[in-house]
């Protein structure tokens, strides 16, 4: 399952690559799986012995194709992309000329594909411009209270609830884990954003792509609140969490 922050939070040249290197773990993760690899362990594809970083390029190959096939496949509101548009591009990536791929299509003109090329240069001048434009604003700034966060991608019925800043989390979840961030929740709140803020602080006591039982679930939030029933029946509700149809197990939600 994609892991939102590491994913969004990755430079431009990560997303290519499809990883990261974490120094603190010294590990090479996987931006749309997490999976990892530790640097300076062998691991082993088949009959050939391969190092972290070898390891982690082959499992992007292995397990997602490619990186370009992957973010190309993504959803338009992340692309900006039409299906034709993806369809060009697929084109491209294979080299094919404008007559080729006038050919492939079985319509338009060799001066339509050529008029697509320069737009998607013309596309790629704007974004540069615009993460230099957000980078600088970035690095000109202290950390900023009032950007707002990330909001899961399971999220149901995304509206002003989710508008989240930073400076709300952090205050909320001050308030409601007195003891501490890792420590029990005091009380759960009525109003809908701070349930929000709970929960998504919740679910980081939760391991991606790991199956649980009902009987886990419980002993884990037991330790948190007291109604782990209700933090249950929210987590799932809002989207946070899923489960089979006979509840005999639980994951995080993509």
């Amino acid at each position: 399952m994609l892991d939102e922050e590491l994913f969004w939070n990755a430079s431009i040249e990560d997303l290519s690559r499809g990883y990261l290197y974490d120094a603190e773990s010294e590990q090479y993760i996987c931006l749309i799986c997490k999976q990892s690899y530790e640097d300076g362990v062998i691991y082993q594809r088949e009959s050939v012995l391969l190092e972290a970083k070898k390891a982690i390029a082959y499992h992007i190959e292995d397990a997602h194709t490619s990186m370009f096939d992957y973010l190309l496949d993504m959803d338009k509101k992340y692309t900006g992309l039409s299906e034709h548009q993806k369809e060009l591009l697929q084109f491209f990536k294979r080299g094919l000329t404008d007559k080729e791929i006038v050919k492939e299509t079985g319509g338009g003109s060799t001066s339509t594909i050529r008029n697509h090329r320069f737009k998607f240069k013309e596309k790629e001048k704007q974004a540069k411009v615009f993460l230099t434009i957000m980078n600088v604003l970035k690095n000109e700034k202290e950390k900023d209270n009032s950007e707002l966060i990330n909001f899961h991608k399971g999220a149901k019925m995304v509206d002003e609830r989710y508008a989240i800043t930073v400076e709300e989390r952090e205050k909320v979840l001050k308030t409601y884990f007195k003891e501490g961030l890792e420590g029990p929740l005091d009380s759960f709140p009525s109003k809908e954003k701070r349930k929000i803020i709970i929960l998504q602080h919740i679910i980081k006591r939760f391991e991606l792509n790991k199956k649980y039982t009902e009987k886990d679930i419980n002993t884990i939030l037991k330790s948190i609140f007291h109604d782990f029933a209700t933090i249950r029946r929210y987590l799932i509700e809002y989207g946070f969490m899923d489960r089979s149809k006979d509840c005999t197990e639980y994951w995080i939600k993509n």
